[in-house]
């Protein structure tokens, strides 16, 4: 008897779409209706208490608002959806079948649009795992192009408190954007992670970590720059991040040393077949 969903469901790699667009159809968007009828048909049956007591949280991503300029101003809710990725688009889709369920069915919903997550129990497939992942097993860290598209970075239990807080307050049908207020280049990314690795699990011949540095090809339709103006959640409903990029990066990197044994287990053949695949030859399996 669930007085809440949260649809955290999705595939979510940008570069894995790009390889196999149709999974990311069927999980984002097929997955995504069949829950929603799923969630209809439970919430119709409900006593009226209940009924107006239940949520249904959606989560969805930045990159439904396509590219930023260098210049231009953060995604704001009312910004125009330009998916540019398989990906992207597949969530696009979801999020216009959350708001036309509410719109049609009085289903009550929300969405959260959130940037790049990091931090502990990250698959190392996305790059702030990846590089520390690599960088320890002496492999090349690969940087995209010349490293300098543009993400925000949103800490994984600031993510969560912000889903809690919307779930608790938020106003039907309304979209709230989460960041944390941290836009940072990619390299700039790696070379922070390099850094720490440097201080905290030093190489034994004394160089730095960020001479492992691998520049590759740059993706297919790669977003230069993506950035959250999260003052809408700040100003409605009190919430803001409590992780700077430097305090979270930090924990990040620290529990990756500390659980070695967690990145054995889910590093898989199929992991490691993926990412020759992905980076053509460039990172050692």
């Amino acid at each position: 008897q669930p007085r809440a969903v949260i649809n955290f469901a999705a595939e979510s790699h940008v570069d894995r779409s790009i390889h196999s667009p149709e999974d990311f159809i069927q999980t984002n968007v097929v997955g995504t209706f069949r829950l929603l009828e799923a969630v209809r048909a439970y919430w119709s049956s409900l006593p009226a208490e209940d009924k107006a007591a239940f949520r249904l949280l959606h989560v969805s991503t930045d990159e439904v608002y396509g590219s930023l300029g260098p210049g231009d101003a953060a995604f704001t809710e009312q910004h125009r959806y330009e998916p540019n990725s398989p990906y992207s688009a597949s969530k696009a889709a979801s999020d216009h079948l959350v708001r036309a369920y509410h719109h049609t069915y009085g289903l009550p919903v929300l969405t959260t649009n959130c940037s790049n997550n990091y931090g502990p129990y990250h698959f190392p497939e996305k790059l702030i795992p990846l590089m520390i992942v690599n960088a320890l097993a002496g492999k090349p860290l690969p940087v995209y192009g010349d490293g300098m598209q543009v993400r925000d970075w949103l800490y994984v239990k600031d993510h969560c408190s912000a889903i809690r807080r919307v779930l608790d307050a938020g106003k039907l049908g309304e979209v709230y954007n989460i960041g944390g207020w941290n836009e940072k280049p990619n390299i700039e990314i790696v070379q922070t992670v390099c850094a720490l690795l440097d201080e905290l699990r030093p190489k034994a011949d004394g160089s730095s970590y960020s001479t492992q540095i691998s520049y590759v090809k740059d993706r297919p339709g790669h977003d230069r720059r993506y950035a959250i103006d999260a003052s809408k959640i700040e100003r409605e409903l009190g919430w803001k991040p409590a992780e700077t990029f430097d305090t979270g990066i930090r924990k990040t990197v620290q529990w990756y040393l500390a659980h070695p044994e967690w990145v054995a287990n889910v590093q898989s053949g199929a992991y490691r077949d993926w990412l020759q695949t992905q980076y053509a030859g460039t990172v050692a399996a």
